[in-house]
């Protein structure tokens, strides 16, 4: 076993080891802000995943030297051993998710302690290692160095490029949608057909989609025929992606994508929004799609819609009731914010959930899940 033990300086954003006895460095990249590893100690193929995992929970950080599927074999080997303890149910679901919250956390920060290094052209140096230059330049740029990063990184870069190779096909589009890494895919479809199947206010010509992500709903609203889409977000990565599958569905000339946080400036007809509807922190980019500390952006969007929807206009607000069903918001609590925002209610139409995870018995949340339901919420200014 190769097990050379040492402490990593940490400089910036790069770390420094120890290697058969001269000083090595690479950029650290974390795309969940992990920070930059305190220890590194190399390991090779005859590690057992019983003493891996003891040396990530005592908080070491490994960096594998040796072949690249057993690599994989290891951190799914060790992924067995950070599953929780099986507990008593606790007084409430909302405990248990956050206890379920916490243990993901845990998981994460641990089993993220298995380091792989890529080289200066974003190459794997191991035996059977795949091809990731071109994953990783879609994520990080162009390579400036060496860098080190968790090999459950490097496998969601693999899986989101495979992703965006692939699409996900939108029946409403008839088309595909090319997700990016970090951006929210949109798989759970019951939102999207929502907004396709509702009724669109009499004498729409622009509309505005808050929060757009891919771009699908945008799109789908330039599909229908809105003359004139606006979609916005706050992170530079969806804007990317929505503008490209916007370009690649031949919608350029029809939806304008801006870098924005909620409101681009001036008033619509309609304004369309799927906020985070998980009130509780995101541990990564892509979660801030799903969790969202006191609804902040949903309040926000509430309070301020009034002065950019044009006169006669209307306000489409998607939202899941899961939160609800966990015991982590209220019904009277959405309703709340949307009086006080001085908006009234001209309907809702909703949808049962059509993903996987809502027929899973063995899931954690199953009795929430399987009673879920997504609602479309029609609002105008009273």
């Amino acid at each position: 076993m190769i097990d050379d033990r040492n402490d990593s300086a940490l400089v910036g954003t790069t770390v420094e080891w120890l290697e058969n006895g001269q000083k090595r460095s690479a950029l650290w990249r974390s795309e969940n802000n992990a920070p930059a590893p305190k220890v590194i100690n190399l390991i090779g193929d005859d590690i057992s995943a019983d003493v891996a995992y003891k040396r990530v929970s005592l908080g070491e950080s490994l960096l594998w030297r040796g072949d690249f599927n057993n690599a994989r074999q290891l951190l799914t080997a060790m992924t067995r051993r950070a599953e929780p303890r099986p507990r008593k149910p606790s007084s409430t679901p909302a405990e248990d998710f956050h206890l379920h919250r916490q243990d993901q956390a845990r998981r994460a920060r641990t089993l993220g302690m298995l380091l792989v290094e890529l080289d200066q052209d974003y190459a794997l140096n191991y035996g059977r290692a795949p091809e990731v230059a071109l994953a990783a330049t879609e994520v990080y740029g162009e390579a400036a160095g060496p860098s080190l990063l968790s090999l459950r990184e490097l496998l969601s870069l693999i899986g989101a490029h495979e992703w965006r190779r692939k699409g996900v096909h939108i029946p409403a589009l008839d088309a595909s949608i090319e997700p990016h890494f970090g951006v929210f895919s949109p798989l759970r479809g019951e939102y999207v057909q929502l907004v396709a199947d509702t009724p669109l206010p009499a004498g729409t010509t622009t509309a505005f989609d808050i929060g757009t992500g891919t771009g699908v709903l945008a799109a789908v609203l330039a599909k229908r025929g809105v003359a004139h889409v606006v979609a916005t977000d706050k992170d530079p990565r969806a804007v990317a992606c929505a503008e490209k599958n916007i370009e690649k569905l031949g919608l350029a000339d029809r939806v304008d994508v801006r870098l924005t946080d909620i409101f681009p400036a001036g008033r619509a007809s309609l304004v369309v929004c799927n906020p985070p509807w998980i009130p509780t922190k995101p541990t990564s980019g892509i979660e801030h799609a799903i969790y969202d500390p006191g609804n902040r952006m949903l309040r926000a969007f509430l309070d301020r819609l009034g002065k950019h929807l044009e006169p006669g206009g209307e306000a489409w607000l998607v939202i899941s009731d899961l939160a609800e069903l966990l015991g982590l918001a209220t019904r009277e609590d959405l309703l709340s914010a949307i009086d006080r925002a001085g908006l009234a209610v001209l309907g809702r139409s909703e949808v049962s959930p059509t993903h996987s995870r809502s027929r899973d018995t063995e899931d954690l949340f199953h009795a929430a899940r399987s009673r879920e339901s997504t609602s479309l919420w029609r609002l105008a200014p009273r």
